[in-house]
């Protein structure tokens, strides 16, 4: 048999390359790497004829805090902390995605750019699913970059999808890259990739607070068994899933107010155009400016039942009052013309005046406002869940939390506060990446795992 060709998948937009795990073996009677990693010639080959049937060597895996070597695009955006994998070795047949109501996330592996390095990475990138074009066409420069490095044919790059674009985008995935796409379920890769980054990723998942911004927890899991679990996935939507065991859970329930509501309100009372320059507009707000709180009723704290006077009592609270204010003085201040504007330029059933809105609403205070009641909101029913069905610990996912301080912030307070601290709101490193990384590790084998976090895969 002539040995097998080079088995990286390389980084379509640079062409770099490592050495394959066949060029590393030092000898056919061997069949070890330098650093001692065990693949051997039939392993390697049976992978190239079945793709994606290949277990992920995990052994030794961290997360790279370092530029990615994916240069960045208008067109998608490329997490910086892709993870290190490495002792694997063999070939890698398969990329996943999750393709959501507003983002595809994209997870493939790659080998080092360094010739002399073993093993490889998983990258994550990020496409507005507005774009979904982009993200196949970045697909199709992955499977073609596949078929050079190893001589296989075009179909032999399987596609492992999930999330609701899987279903609605099934056809166009799989006539434009001829490849083999198979739809996972959502629910279940959420809970597989959650179930990977907690038992086998160090540094990955952590708690926050003002004092404390990003505190690890102790790796490996302390109790090793990590169930049961409520996960909050956080996507346009939100859903809440109670996980009783590897492959155990259930649904129990959820909110049509995630994601998908903060970014439509601030699009239409703000200028941002995307989720990032929200995010930017909020961290510059003062929701004081918007929001009535406990202060602004009582003149100060309501110590009787716990409530500081920097509470907010009601989002938004304070804008119908000074936009009235500001219509009386806008209208006594014109001499009266709006009295007696046109029949035509009336709203039917309203009172509305034909002018400009109040100037003192700033697009910063707004986004703040909005981006707490939303997380507040998110962080009381979470909490109301998790006592509920009696889960100790509330993982948050998705990607509208993205590594934002103010997101996870209020997140944590409302867990601590309803819960008088008995429980504790927790963070991954890679939130939004949960579903394709599930999606991702459904090609493993049964039982494979080096703490039992794929116990009973398919």
């Amino acid at each position: 048999m002539s040995p097998p060709r080079s088995t990286q998948l390389a980084d379509p937009t640079t062409g770099e390359t490592g050495k394959s795990a066949a060029e590393t073996q030092p000898g056919p009677a061997d069949g070890r790497t330098r650093r001692g990693t065990v693949v051997s010639q039939s392993d390697i080959q049976e992978t190239i004829l079945r793709p994606g049937t290949v277990r992920i060597n995990v052994q030794g895996a961290f997360i790279v805090d370092d530029e990615p070597v994916t240069p960045r695009s208008d067109e998608y955006e490329h997490d910086p902390r892709d993870i290190r994998l490495p002792n694997h070795t063999a070939v890698v047949s398969h990329i996943a995605v999750d393709i959501g109501g507003s983002l595809a996330k994209l997870v493939y592996f790659s080998r080092e750019p360094n010739s002399s390095s073993v093993g490889g990475r998983l990258n994550f990138l990020k496409f507005e699913t507005d774009k979904i074009d982009t993200c196949i066409e970045f697909m199709r420069k992955l499977q073609a970059d596949h078929q050079q490095l190893n001589g296989s044919k075009p179909e032999e790059l399987c596609v492992m999808a999930t999330g609701g674009g899987a279903f609605k985008y099934y056809d166009r995935i799989r006539d434009a890259l001829g490849v083999e796409v198979i739809r996972e379920d959502e629910m279940e890769c959420l809970i597989i990739g959650l179930d990977f980054f907690i038992n086998e990723i160090p540094t990955e998942v952590f708690t926050y607070s003002e004092a404390s911004p990003m505190s690890f927890v102790p790796f490996p899991p302390q109790p090793p068994s990590i169930y049961p679990y409520l996960l909050v996935n956080i996507g346009s939507g939100v859903s809440m899933v109670k996980v009783s065991g590897p492959r155990q859970y259930q649904r129990i329930g959820g909110t049509s107010l995630g994601g998908g509501t903060l970014w439509g309100l601030l699009s239409l009372l703000t200028g941002a155009r995307n989720f990032d320059d929200m995010l930017k507009l909020a961290e510059k707000g003062d929701n004081t400016k918007v929001d009535m709180l406990v202060g602004d009723i009582y003149g100060t704290d309501y110590n009787k039942i716990g409530l500081k006077s920097t509470t907010i009592a009601s989002s938004f609270g304070k804008v119908y009052k000074m936009k009235r204010a500001a219509e009386r003085d806008a209208e006594d201040g014109c001499n009266s013309d709006f009295k007696h504007h046109d029949v035509e330029e009336h709203v039917p059933g309203s009172s509305e005046l034909p002018h400009e809105p109040p100037k003192q609403f700033r697009p910063e205070d707004i986004s703040r406002s909005l981006l707490y009641a939303v997380s507040n909101n998110i962080g009381q029913i979470a909490y109301l869940h998790a006592e509920k069905h009696n889960l100790p610990h509330i993982y948050f996912g998705g990607s509208f939390i993205g590594g934002h301080s103010q997101t996870m912030n209020t997140l944590s307070y409302a867990i601590r506060f309803w819960s008088k601290g008995t429980k504790q709101a927790y963070f991954l490193r890679h939130e939004g990446y949960l579903g394709a990384v599930g999606a991702f590790l459904k090609r493993q084998p049964r039982n494979w795992g080096r703490r039992n976090s794929f116990e009973g895969a398919a």
